[in-house]
């Protein structure tokens, strides 16, 4: 599943640096994740970063996102190589 973020967040801006996929912006009041590029830090740490830091804890996994271990997997290997080859 992808991650988001609900409304008792206080933007405190400790999220948004913390994404490896570049998944967290700042929405009209608060920041969200966009669920195309969340893969719960899966391929880059054990857990996801952005719940490890976030104060409030608002960060929970979206119900209406429901993806397996191995769909997150394949998820951040399209992203990394997408990544990669604008950086050529």
């Amino acid at each position: 599943m992808a991650l988001m973020i609900t409304d008792e967040c206080i933007n405190c801006d400790v999220c948004e640096p913390e994404c490896p996929n570049d998944a967290i912006y700042m929405g009209l009041e608060i920041y969200e994740i966009d669920p195309n590029k969340c893969t719960e830090c899966v391929g880059h740490y054990d857990a996801p970063q952005c719940q490890q830091v976030c104060p409030v804890d608002c960060i929970p996994l979206n119900p209406e996102v429901s993806e397996t271990q191995p769909q997150l997997m394949v998820k951040y290997q399209l992203l990394t190589a997408a990544k990669k080859a604008l950086a050529q």
